[in-house]
């Protein structure tokens, strides 16, 4: 796969990088990503993963951007209100690199059509506040065996991890919290859905390139208020209802 002079000056800070380099920024121009939710993280996410490379973005979200989405959710401006998300996202992500393929999809994803969408791509990214689409997307993910990179803000605390077949995010969330409450519930602070969005970019790059050593099987837990960071391990639960053995 050959780059134009062009990309080679787009991609010039990756094509030096010994991590990625040409190898690395080939393998992210083939790469296939899907993002549901095109919201505080997913926007971030979007964004980071454009302009890296990534040949084709699919972004998944039946919402239609609102005032209140622009505290966060930096792929939209104040003309975009009113608007389907995906259709505005992809006009700002292909003005950032039109070498990039935008796949958007105005629908909600469910357990009818969940396994259907996530099988076109490679890595699948999850960005919702809602946990039966978490669940839908999970399953989804470990039917066909393609790598979960799962992202959670809320208040002043964030949180990102990688999952495959086992553990599964099931494994670390079995039944949906009595206690769950939204963002517009409980609010949040903008940039934090830039921090956690942009390492979920940066956890899905990793996997593509190889890179480093992804976050498979742990979750990042970063509270914004201290400052501090902490990574707890997920272990495979043998009663998981999703990729459990017993």
């Amino acid at each position: 796969m050959n780059f134009s002079d062009e990309e080679v000056e787009r991609y010039a800070r990756h094509l030096v990088l010994r991590e990625i380099g040409g190898p690395g920024q080939q393998a992210l121009k083939a790469a296939r990503v899907l993002i549901v939710g095109a919201g505080g993280l997913g926007s971030p996410a979007a964004l980071y993963l454009a302009a890296a490379g990534v040949g084709t973005l699919g972004l998944i979200d039946p919402d239609e951007a609102s005032l209140s989405n622009l505290q966060r959710q930096v792929l939209y401006a104040t003309v975009d209100i009113g608007k389907k998300k995906v259709e505005a996202a992809e006009r700002r992500l292909t003005a950032l690199n039109p070498h990039l393929d935008v796949v958007p999809m105005p629908v909600a994803i469910t357990s009818d059509n969940a396994r259907g969408i996530v099988h076109r791509f490679d890595i699948v990214l999850d960005g919702t506040d809602d946990f039966g689409v978490r669940f839908c997307v999970n399953e989804a993910c470990v039917a066909e065996g393609k790598p979960l990179v799962s992202g959670a803000i809320g208040r002043w605390t964030g949180q990102v991890g990688v999952f495959g077949k086992r553990p599964c995010y099931r494994c670390l969330v079995p039944e949906i919290p009595p206690e769950a409450e939204t963002c517009s519930a409980v609010g949040v602070v903008g940039a934090l859905a830039g921090v956690i969005g942009s390492m979920m970019a940066l956890e899905a790059i990793k996997l593509i390139t190889g890179a480093g050593e992804p976050l498979s099987g742990r979750m990042m837990i970063y509270d914004a208020l201290s400052a501090e960071t902490r990574t707890v391990k997920v272990g495979p639960d043998p009663a998981c209802p999703v990729c459990g053995t017993a």
